[in-house]
């Protein structure tokens, strides 16, 4: 019989800026079932390390303390080595110990370099999966931050899930609005108020996408499709320059006149269809140029495509100038086979990413 091949470990990355409650909340976590045979990596900023002197570690988790730099800088040698190493070093007679892992960064890290560790790796892309990114925003301090700090922003925009935190210290003028400021930014991710870290685990878990049966609310949570209908692209005919994350959506919700001091201004989800097959060389012609051309600035890409040739969808998950190998569903998850994509960017017109698109047709 061939070797049985265990199926990628999910991880998810916790982030969120300094004092936003990272760890109280990792320490509500790990005590339910559902976090039971957790692997845990902290990374702290600094000589002198507090986080993980703060978590605790119960029966069914263990810790690993990264604390020589930021996850995104110094310390991502260490990150590869770790992911590679503690397969082994937490077994037991050749068993793994742990299903699961979470990295929590520290509050000054931009998740997008860890993201291409995840990705880039291919012993790490093997063992590990992404199954989301989960950003905690202080309900008192958030806007503040978010006006200040660019990292603080993009951990925002990348999430998969918003944390917003110290709910009962924040007037509800406050709450209000750093919902709306959120809701502006990031769309597609889902927010949830709480307290002193008390959060229910399963609402932060089995975010990615399921490469087993499709199931349509899935790809649709995925990709972000609490959105108004995107724009189709049928053949070469382009529709209309209209950002689905603008004020006048009827699912956004009223903002107040732009502030040129707020970096989130310059971030926007752009959501796309396209009507036609995907000719597979124009698709690797196409990848290539989007990493050529968009670099930094293309801070997340996530696609459900139809592609010629193919009966299953093609899957596409890129971040910044990085792109995971294309992947494939076991089945389309509904009868809607047109491509899905959904762009996460910060200063790139719609005009650019229709022009981009065109490869495609």
């Amino acid at each position: 019989m061939p070797p049985t091949v265990d199926p990628p470990i999910p991880v998810t990355l916790l982030t969120g800026f300094l004092g936003s409650g990272k760890t109280t909340l990792l320490n509500r976590l790990v005590r339910q079932p559902k976090m039971a045979r957790t692997l845990v990596i902290i990374n702290e900023f600094g000589e002198i390390g507090l986080d993980h002197q703060l978590f605790s570690a119960t029966k069914e988790t263990e810790m690993v303390s990264l604390d020589s730099g930021c996850l995104c800088c110094t310390v991502r040698g260490d990150l590869v080595r770790t992911l590679r190493d503690v397969v082994w070093r937490f077994s037991r007679q050749g068993e793994r110990q742990f299903d699961r892992l979470v990295i929590e960064t520290t509050g000054l890290a931009d998740p997008a370099p860890i993201l291409h560790t995840l990705m880039t790796d291919a012993r790490i892309a093997r063992a590990y999966r992404l199954d989301g990114i989960v950003t905690a925003v202080d309900a008192v301090h958030g806007a503040a931050t978010l006006d200040a700090h660019e990292e603080a922003v993009k951990q925002a925009a990348l999430a998969d899930r918003l944390l917003i935190t110290k709910c009962d210290l924040a007037g509800s003028a406050a709450l209000a609005g750093i919902r709306e400021r959120l809701a502006a930014l990031n769309t597609a991710a889902r927010q949830i108020e709480i307290i002193d870290g008390d959060v229910d685990a399963a609402l932060l878990t089995d975010l990615g996408i399921d490469h087993g049966p499709a199931r349509a609310a899935d790809i649709k949570r995925w990709l972000g499709e609490q959105q108004p209908d995107a724009p189709s692209m049928a053949g070469l005919q382009l529709g209309p320059a209209v950002d689905t994350t603008a004020p006048s959506s009827p699912r956004m919700p009223t903002r107040p006149a732009a502030d040129p001091n707020r970096h989130d201004d310059r971030i926007r989800a752009h959501c796309f269809t396209l009507d036609n097959p995907i000719d597979p060389v124009r698709l690797d012609t196409w990848l290539e140029l989007m990493v050529a051309l968009m670099g930094e600035r293309m801070l997340r890409i996530k696609g459900l495509l139809d592609i010629v040739g193919e009966d299953r969808p093609t899957v596409i998950h890129g971040v910044q100038h990085i792109f995971h190998p294309p992947t494939h569903l076991d089945a389309w998850p509904d009868d809607d086979r047109r491509s899905r994509l959904v762009f996460i960017t910060q200063d790139i017109p719609r005009e650019s990413l229709e022009g981009i698109l065109v490869a495609l047709n």
